[in-house]
Order: C-alpha cells, then structure tokens, then sequence
C-alpha cells in the first residue's frame, strides 16, 4: 500500500505525514517499510527543511517487479493438494 501511494503521487512525492494519512500505514510500521523500500531501491526519501518527502524512483524496477509477480500469480494453486484451490 506504501509503494502504491507513492506511484500515485508520481515524482513530487509525499511527507511522511502525507505517505500515512493516505496509505493508513503510520508511525514504526511506515518507518519499517520505508527502509524496505529504500534499501530495494524502489524509493527515495529527501530531507526538505523539516520535511522528509518520500518518492518512488525506480518506476523501471516497479514495472518489472508488478510484471514478475503478475506472471507467478497463482503458479502454484493446486500443485500440492491434488486441484482443490483454498481460499
């Protein structure tokens, strides 16, 4: 939800603040998954005066990523429960 939000805000990107109110992820959790993201790549954060805005930046590796796990999506329902597919 974190990436999506901030593929929706486009290059600008948004303040921490911002990033929570609209993906209703806050406080450690944002801060965990921030760090994720930064470390893949997949986004940049810049301190601006007090703010901190966070951005995606790797649309290119967003774009492989969403196509890779589009392409494995469901690969493996039914291969070990002889077809019955549990939801």
């Amino acid at each position: 939800m974190v990436l999506n939000t901030l593929v929706r805000a486009g290059s600008a990107g948004l303040s921490i603040g911002e990033l929570g109110a609209r993906s209703g992820v806050t406080g450690s959790t944002l801060t965990h998954h921030m760090k994720i993201l930064a470390q893949a790549g997949l986004v940049r954060q810049e301190k601006r005066g007090r703010a901190i805005i966070c951005a995606a930046g790797a649309y290119e590796e967003i774009r492989a990523l969403s196509e890779f796990l589009l392409s494995e999506c469901c690969a493996d329902v039914g291969k070990s429960d002889g077809g019955r597919a549990h939801g």
